[in-house]
């Protein structure tokens, strides 16, 4: 076990010096290999190569093509004006508008991070002139975005399905109720917090129906694309991953022809940005590969089932053990290395232990979802209080209301498999 205990502590070393998580896994990878008798080094290359040599990958830029023309296009202004007419009137209605922006955004964007910058640019300015405190206004729009990564299409679903050759499709549909479960759980919160005083009482004004009508009609299009994707999906006219190509043109024309936002130069500079990001994941996907690879190659995915399986419970006390180390490792790593690094090696737990696949691939998601805003290191929560000018210790005890009830969600989703399977068997996905 030699081998595997030095990939760890260089990897974790790595990452304790701020090396980027992809060049810790390969650096910690190579002194792995090099520990052992007769090390196959050229699995490198192979390894980074194959990990990304898969069809479904190709869903991975054109989802960020999309998310990033939808963007930077006028769209995400257009749906949080819907929000606003929708529920801006109701107590609480600012908190209202971040959750109900958030689910409409999360279907169009497909990134969290991109959820985080834009809801977050738009309406934490608006928040605080309403007199919400500034971590009160921080804590809202992090609770949103870790709900958020629940809202098909999401990148991190794309990524799952694809290292484990579960249905992607299936994974979005299977993902839609727990995400609305968890967005009603925040807006019951907000809407008490509101009564009680602990948010700004005021409220914005009720829209007339001519002022409703026409934010709805700025929203049309956009609100499209979702029923494009799945309904192509489930007619069978295109895959998940062909569907991510039928978004990006989607979201080229609406954003240039027809809300005429973006100019040639606005075009590359989002081209040149999707490259970037592409190939910052890919290389993490390679690395992640290889990573794994040397884990089982040296038998530590048997030595954690033997241990999983001794531990009295069975299956409950697997899936409690599983949302204890994807929310540690979601908070440290990212959501997507703790993904690309830990499910591959889950996965056929999973299935010793009879857990649906497809019930444990949405679980997982639902706990990146609220890693990645889990203080003190969660991504997007470190975005947010850049963006409001917020310590994450001053944001903090008013996350831990809606953190709390998220964790709620959680433990429900675990417990009622059926959440996530009913659509999904309906459909046949």
């Amino acid at each position: 076990m030699i081998p595997p205990l030095i990939l760890l502590v260089a990897f974790l070393l790595l990452l304790a010096l701020s090396v980027p998580v992809s060049f810790s896994m390969i650096l910690a990878c190579i002194l792995a290999l090099l520990s052992m008798d007769g090390a196959p080094i050229g699995m490198v290359g192979v390894k980074l190569y194959a990990g990304i040599d898969t069809f479904p990958f190709l869903a991975i830029p054109l989802f960020i093509l999309a998310g990033s023309l939808m963007e930077h296009g006028g769209i995400s202004e257009r749906l949080v004006r819907l929000a606003r007419s929708l529920v801006g009137h109701i107590r609480g209605g600012l908190g209202f508008v971040v959750i109900v922006s958030e689910v409409f955004f999360s279907g169009i964007s497909g990134s969290s991070i991109a959820d985080a910058s834009a809801i977050g640019s738009l309406l934490l300015p608006s928040m605080v002139k309403a007199g919400y405190r500034p971590a009160q206004a921080t804590a809202i729009v992090a609770a949103a975005t870790g709900m958020g990564m629940m809202i098909p299409p999401c990148l991190n679903m794309v990524v799952l399905g694809a290292v484990s050759n579960l249905s992607i499709a299936g994974l979005f549909v299977g993902g839609l109720v727990p995400g609305l479960l968890m967005a009603i759980s925040l807006l019951v919160v907000i809407y008490i917090q509101a009564c009680r005083g602990t948010l700004p009482a005021a409220h914005e004004a009720r829209p007339s129906w001519r002022e409703l009508r026409r934010a709805i009609g700025d929203s049309l299009i956009p609100l499209m694309m979702p029923v494009i994707i799945f309904g192509g999906i489930r007619a069978g006219i295109f895959t998940a991953t062909e569907g991510a190509a039928v978004a990006a043109a989607y979201a080229f024309v609406v954003s240039v022809f027809i809300y005429r936002q973006m100019t040639l130069s606005d075009v590359y500079r989002v081209l040149t940005n999707t490259a970037v990001l592409t190939g910052v994941v890919c290389l993490l996907v390679g690395a992640a590969t290889l990573f794994s690879w040397i884990l089982a190659a040296q038998g530590v995915p048997d030595l954690i089932g033997r241990t999983i399986g001794a531990a009295p419970g069975g299956q409950w006390t697997f899936l409690a053990l599983s949302i204890v180390l994807f929310l540690a490792f979601g908070m440290v790593l990212d959501g997507l290395p703790a993904i690309l690094i830990f499910f591959p090696i889950m996965l056929p737990l999973a299935l010793a232990m009879q857990v649906d696949p497809l019930h444990y691939g949405v679980l997982v998601i639902a706990v990146i979802g609220i890693a990645i805003v889990a203080p003190p290191v969660g991504l997007c929560l470190v975005i947010l209080c850049g963006l409001s000018g917020t310590k994450v210790t001053e944001t903090t005890r008013p996350l831990l209301p809606y953190l709390a009830v998220l964790g709620l969600d959680l433990a429900i989703i675990a417990a009622w498999p059926w959440l996530v399977l009913a659509l999904p068997r309906f459909f046949r996905l």
